[in-house]
């Protein structure tokens, strides 16, 4: 059983949309377990989110979920995939009928499930308690204590306090937010020899107090890597979306030593996605960020170093050497270079908006935000995939959702998967043909003015948040001169780099590009930055593993 302290204040948590059911687990947990540890039910997922959430604020620790899989709404594997953001330590029980084992069996992979266990349990000296038993054990032998967090004290419409904290969220550092208008955000504003004007603040679990911090800083005091450990790489990766990680995660794997540079986070777009549900192997869907930190985890654990903050600004070759320069003037060289820097969202170009941006106006997702939508009405510009995932998740808690889009439909740009689940949302309404004209607010967005494109009559709308998914630009600037670029700025390699696919003037190798090779030998492309590519999560992991095996192949001939 539990030791210590901890013990009056660690939670088994069971949730069944059935009463009687949910009494009935409750009722044998408590008989075996009701000594030494508090035993919460519920009867929804939903409210067994809310419950967990509310332990987390309160620092309390929970060791074992038991969800029923049957459960309107949320079923039990959509639930405990929310609850392993909240309590990823926690072990996870699926309750399910003997018709549902092979969704169990599926969900083993898909949130790491621990166990299943089939209804009814009676007796429960055989079937229940033996089971919680060894994940109670499991549990306590392993580092179950909370991740120490970082403070972050800032005001609800500032854009870098809102920029703060996606950096720690999408770097998967745990932090607590504290409005610096709240008597704990003022307590430790005090602490800290801050009287509120500059801000965010930032405190460290060390407490180290960092005013305005930049993300390098940021990063730095965090415990994220920053600076590499060698001078010369077999392999560097420019870039952290699904393309880039698989490429670091295949060229660690067959030996090659690689690093991955990530200017801000990893995971890309696809990092920002609240659900992916077209990704190969995830029939119930995968979260961005749960798809990114695995990938992530996976890279380490075969040896790919990891550098976020880092802002490439260069590429050099001198003979075999392929030299990368960042903005602080540093440098690093390899044989090979996998170019996977992705796309950035466009901006929207309208009256108000720039000085409104983090303000209420965010382009992407930007779910540290999704909380404070509960309730309220949100727009959202774009007709893609990612506007129609970022819906889907924000209509569960907002009181309304409207898809502003340009065209006369989303058919031309979204899976009809998305659309099918748009048009069943009650809470969701389409706008086609409409664009926003400006943006209005003091410290925040408070108004929209729409137009509709084809009759030019404008409409005053109240708006306290949109997110903006227009279109992508390549984030390759930098190559300006050195690696040849479609007009777009999309980089092209192989048989791309010219009308009728020999290879361009200056290709000076006996033996034509390799199909994602660039016009400089031994560079390659993956992913979204690469012209013409699909702009799909599983063909950006699949350019990424193929630019790997091609750089073996160049490597070999060099």
């Amino acid at each position: 059983m539990a030791q210590g302290t901890d013990a009056a204040r660690t939670v088994i948590l069971t949730v069944d949309d059935d009463p009687g059911v949910s009494r009935a687990v409750a009722r044998d947990l408590r008989r075996r377990y009701g000594e030494t540890y508090r035993i919460v039910r519920a009867e929804s997922g939903e409210s067994a989110l809310e419950a967990l959430r509310e332990l987390k604020l309160r620092g309390d620790l929970v060791a074992v979920i038991l969800a029923d899989y049957r459960m309107p709404q949320m079923n039990g594997i959509e639930f405990l995939e929310q609850a392993l953001d909240v309590y990823p330590g926690a072990r996870r029980v699926l309750l399910t009928a003997y018709a549902d084992t092979n969704a169990a069996i599926d969900a083993i992979n898909v949130i790491d499930l621990d166990h299943y266990l089939l209804k009814p349990w009676d007796p429960p000296e055989e079937k229940l308690y033996p089971v919680v038993d060894d994940l109670l054990e499991a549990w306590r032998t392993s580092d179950y204590r909370p991740v120490p967090a970082c403070k972050v004290v800032g005001h609800r419409w500032s854009a870098r306090s809102s920029d703060v904290r996606e950096f720690l969220a999408r770097n998967q550092v745990p932090y607590r937010w504290y409005s610096s208008d709240t008597p704990e955000g003022q307590r430790l504003l005090s602490a800290a020899g801050q009287d509120g004007q500059r801000l965010p603040l930032v405190i460290t679990p060390d407490g180290t107090p960092l005013v305005e911090p930049d993300d390098p800083d940021l990063a730095a005091h965090v415990g994220l890597a920053t600076t590499p450990t060698a001078e010369f790489y077999d392999l560097v990766v420019i870039g952290g979306g699904p393309a880039g990680l698989g490429a670091a995660v295949y060229g660690a794997s067959e030996g090659l030593r690689t690093v991955l540079v990530e200017r801000s986070a990893t995971g890309g777009q696809a990092g920002q996605s609240s659900r992916i549900e077209n990704y190969l192997g995830f029939p119930d869907g995968v979260s961005g960020g749960q798809l990114t930190e695995r990938a992530r985890r996976q890279a380490a654990k075969f040896g790919a170093e990891i550098l976020t903050t880092r802002e490439v600004t260069g590429l050099e070759v001198a003979g075999a050497s392929r030299t990368i320069r960042f903005s602080d003037g540093s440098a690093i060289s390899s044989h090979a270079v996998i170019l996977a820097t992705g796309v950035s969202y466009r901006e929207l170009r309208a009256p108000g908006l720039e000085g409104l941006t983090g303000c209420g106006v965010f382009y992407g997702s930007s779910l540290t935000e999704a909380s404070s939508c509960q309730g309220q009405d949100v727009y959202i510009v774009g007709g893609a995939n990612s506007a129609g995932q970022a819906a889907m998740y924000l209509a569960r808690g907002a009181k309304s959702v409207t898809i502003l889009v340009r065209g006369p439909s989303l058919a031309a740009s979204m899976s009809h998967y998305l659309i099918q689940q748009i048009e069943e949302a009650p809470n969701i309404t389409v706008r086609t043909g409409t664009v926003v004209e400006a943006a209005h607010g003091s410290d925040h967005l408070e108004q929209l003015t729409l137009r509709d494109v084809e009759s030019g009559h404008t409409e005053l709308v109240d708006a306290q948040w949109m997110f903006v998914f227009i279109g992508a630009a390549p984030l390759t600037d930098w190559l300006e001169g050195t690696v040849l670029r479609d007009p777009r700025g999309f980089i092209v390699a192989g048989p791309d780099m010219t009308p009728d696919g020999q290879p361009p003037a200056d290709w000076e190798l006996d033996r034509p590009p390799y199909h994602l090779e660039t016009n400089v030998p031994g560079v390659f492309v993956a992913g979204d930055a690469r012209a013409e590519s699909a702009k799909r999560v599983a063909s950006a992991v699949g350019e990424g593993a193929m630019a790997v095996m091609l750089v073996h192949r160049y490597l070999e001939q060099s």
